[in-house]
This record gives structure tokens, sequence and C-alpha cells, in this order.
């Protein structure tokens, strides 16, 4: 029991040392981090699928490199080193998925197609889509520039972190009613609730530090996150009671594998986009007509509008 704890807590605080340090240095730590974590979930997900699911057989070093590119495609895009036609490759990788399928003869080609896609919709796309919340565009630049805000990736693996722990410290406490007793029944509604209200609070700190939102943008994103990874984690409890394990690896002493870590993430990030860019396209509403109103008068090409429209970053002061 000792020795469990002992090393729960050694690979607990390297695995979040290694993820904050990366994301705070600088934008090629995050892509590179990112990219190795999305190909080892990506190939961690075809080992447990072809050892568990019947008559799966998936490509897993293939699915592995398309998550890679992906992450490295859109964060090319977004860093504006790139245009639209970087996607190229990956579509061709999709469509050798499907085809290959056709002269490989295994025993299940529609289950393999089905969970190649699904390794690239459920994993890779969501580590792919933090490269929107971590690069935007400087609407203050007279020429295209773009700029890394480490912050807001931060912010989503802060909010999950404190909601797992607020979520398990008061459901062991109160928690009575289970929240989803079918799937994961040590689930409580009073944990969850308890740890949605730790996660809000602590927004209103990052709010105080980070004023590039404000109290209230800073509190819904929070309370985004926290419902959306709650259902992340849900799927990805559903995921291994249907192939019947505990863990989805072992890769993370005493933490199990890459998916039990990453698996709240996986819907609270895309999430976290939509909510963002809805917030964008909103303020953006409210300011349109002075706006308007002021780029008439500019010359110099300069705009006040952001080009990208993930470009979240608005200055309410």
């Amino acid at each position: 029991m000792i020795n469990n704890f002992i090393k729960r807590a050694i690979t607990g605080v390297l695995f979040v040392a290694i993820l904050v340090g990366c994301i705070l240095y600088d934008a090629f730590s995050f892509g590179i981090l990112f990219t190795a974590i999305s190909a080892l979930t990506i190939y961690e997900f075809g080992q447990l699928v072809n050892m568990r699911a019947e008559g799966v057989k998936i490509n897993k070093t293939i699915n592995m490199l398309g998550g890679a590119y992906l992450f490295l495609a859109i964060m090319g895009f977004c860093i504006d080193a790139a245009d639209s036609k970087i996607f190229i490759p990956y579509v061709l990788l999709l469509l050798y998925m499907m085809i290959s399928e056709l002269y490989l003869k295994k025993e299940n080609p529609v289950l393999n197609w089905a969970y190649s896609m699904l390794s690239q919709l459920y994993i890779g796309l969501p580590f792919a889509l933090l490269n929107v919340l971590a690069f935007h565009n400087d609407p203050g630049s007279e020429y295209s520039s773009v700029s890394y805000n480490p912050i807001l990736p931060l912010s989503i693996f802060i909010f999950l972190w404190l909601n797992d722990t607020g979520a398990y410290c008061i459901g062991s406490l109160i928690g009575k009613h289970r929240l989803f007793e079918r799937i994961s029944p040590k689930k409580s509604w009073e944990g969850s609730i308890g740890g949605g209200v730790v996660a809000i609070g602590v927004s209103f700190i990052l709010a105080h530090y980070f004023p590039f939102m404000s109290m209230i943008e800073w509190a819904g994103l929070a309370l985004v996150v926290v419902i959306f990874g709650t259902w992340g984690d849900l799927t990805e409890s559903l995921l291994k009671r249907q192939l019947h394990v505990k863990d989805s690896g072992t890769i993370l002493p005493g933490h199990g594998g890459m998916l039990d870590r990453f698996d709240s993430s996986l819907m609270a990030i895309p999430a976290a986009d939509g909510y963002l860019y809805a917030l964008t396209r909103f303020t953006r509403g409210i300011l349109s007509q002075s706006i308007r109103t002021e780029t008439k008068y500019k010359r110099s090409g300069t705009s006040t509008e952001v080009s990208r429209p993930f470009s979240h970053t608005v200055n309410h002061s």
C-alpha cells in the first residue's frame, strides 16, 4: 500500500511538472510534448482495442502517425507556417486506412475502419485543437503575427485537475447520490458539484492575474471544462467497461495509461474551443458597430478585428 502510494505520488509529480513546464516554456516544447502525447495515446488505444475487442486488428503505427501529423498540421496552420494544403497528406492517410482494408483480408474490416477513425476523432482531433487555444493572431500588429499564449491550454488542465481533486474529496465526505451508477458507480452528484465549485473559484484567481478575459468569461470557461470533462471521463469509463479492462494501459505507474490521464480533456478541449469561439462572435457582435466606425477612418492597413475567428483574447479594458 505504501509503495503504491509513493509510486503514484512520484508519477503524479513528474507528470504535472513535465506538462506544466513544457506548456509554459515555449511553443516548441508545447508542440513536441503534445505531438508525443497524441501519438502515445492513440498507440495505447490501438493496443487496447486489438487485445480486447473481438475481431479487431487496426494498424497502430499508421493511426499513431496520423494523430501526430494532425497535431503538427493544425499547429502549422495556426501559426501561419502553412496554408490549408498542409492537410492533404492527412486526408490521403485516412483514405489509405479505408482502402487498405480491402486488401488485407482481416477478420472484421468494418470494425477496423470504425476504431481507426475513432482514434482520430476521439483522440487525435481534441489534442490537435489545443493549438487553437494556444496560438492567437495579434490584432494590434500592423503585419500578420501570431503569439503563443500558454495560459489558455494550461487552464484547461488546471480546471480538470482541480475538479477531479475537489470531486474526490467532497464526494468521499458527503457523496450520497450517484451521478452515473451504470458506468461509474463511485461518482456522486455532491462530488461533481463540489469539484465544479472549486474549479470556478480558481477561475476568479486566473481572471485576476490574466485579465485578457473577464471574470465571468473565465468562470464560463471553467464551467464548460468541468461539464464536458466529466462527460469525457464517463466516456472512457464506458469504453473500458465494454472492453472489460480496469486501466487503459500501464505506461504511468500507479496511474494507469495515457487515456486514463487525458480522458477528461478529450471532450473538454473541443468544448473550450467552441465556448471561446461563441464568446468571440458574441463580443464582436456587440462591438461591431464601433469597430466599423473606427476602421472606416484607418488608411494604414491596420485592422482592429482579428483575422481568425478563434482569436478570443479580447481586451475588455
